[in-house]
């Protein structure tokens, strides 16, 4: 059985903003397959949505970002799956609007949410697949920048790029994270996790 996990801040408030195309991407795979969103059991502060005759589980934590690990954790001990099937969809305002990247693990590289789900788990080695919103001016608060919504010249890049990171998503699910890097990382682009360029596997040049 797999996870996968879109982060973001719930509510109407931050809906369409860069925080949150975690969970956009996660809408688009429930949208496709016709998978339906439920509260999640035991009082875990997530939605989920279930496919592939059960086997996967889509998640959205309710949490807010920076408490994202508690439901993650919740969920993994509830539907007894193991961390390497654990997949986590953030943005990354370290790579370009539109771009993708996918790592089997790696440091938080200063985002939030991903330091709740390390921070919960106690390890950093489970897969995770950014998206690239940009950082915008850099006179401009970085808060400011992530909780913003796209302008309209960049939103069918960023409408591809969620399309690509379910396709990246079905891929995991289906073959595995070296699967997905090998089709969906770009061999010229910087890691976020660890400043390094990638190789031609998708894999950063130190490991």
């Amino acid at each position: 059985m797999k996870l996968v996990a879109g982060l973001g801040n719930p509510g109407s408030k931050y809906a369409g903003t860069r925080h949150n195309v975690g969970f956009d991407a996660v809408d688009r795979l429930a949208s496709r397959h016709g998978a339906q969103w439920d509260a999640a059991p035991r009082g875990i502060e997530a939605l989920v949505a279930r496919w592939r005759a059960g086997d996967t589980v889509l998640a959205k934590p309710l949490t807010f970002m920076n408490l994202s690990g508690t439901a993650i954790v919740g969920l993994l001990q509830f539907y007894k799956i193991e961390v390497p099937d654990l997949l986590v969809i953030v943005d990354e305002v370290q790579l370009e609007t539109g771009r993708i990247r996918i790592r089997p693990s790696g440091s938080a590289g200063g985002h939030n949410g991903l330091k709740s789900v390390i921070g919960s788990l106690g390890s950093d080695v489970f897969s995770r697949l950014r998206i690239g919103v940009g950082r915008g001016d850099d006179r401009r608060d970085l808060a400011d920048h992530v909780l913003a919504r796209f302008e309209a010249d960049e939103r069918s890049v960023i409408d591809d790029a969620i399309a690509r990171a379910a396709d990246a998503s079905e891929a995991f699910i289906a073959d595995g994270v070296a699967d997905a890097m090998n089709r969906f990382n770009r061999k010229d682009e910087p890691d976020p996790g660890n400043g390094k360029p990638a190789t031609s596997n998708g894999k950063s040049e130190d490991n």
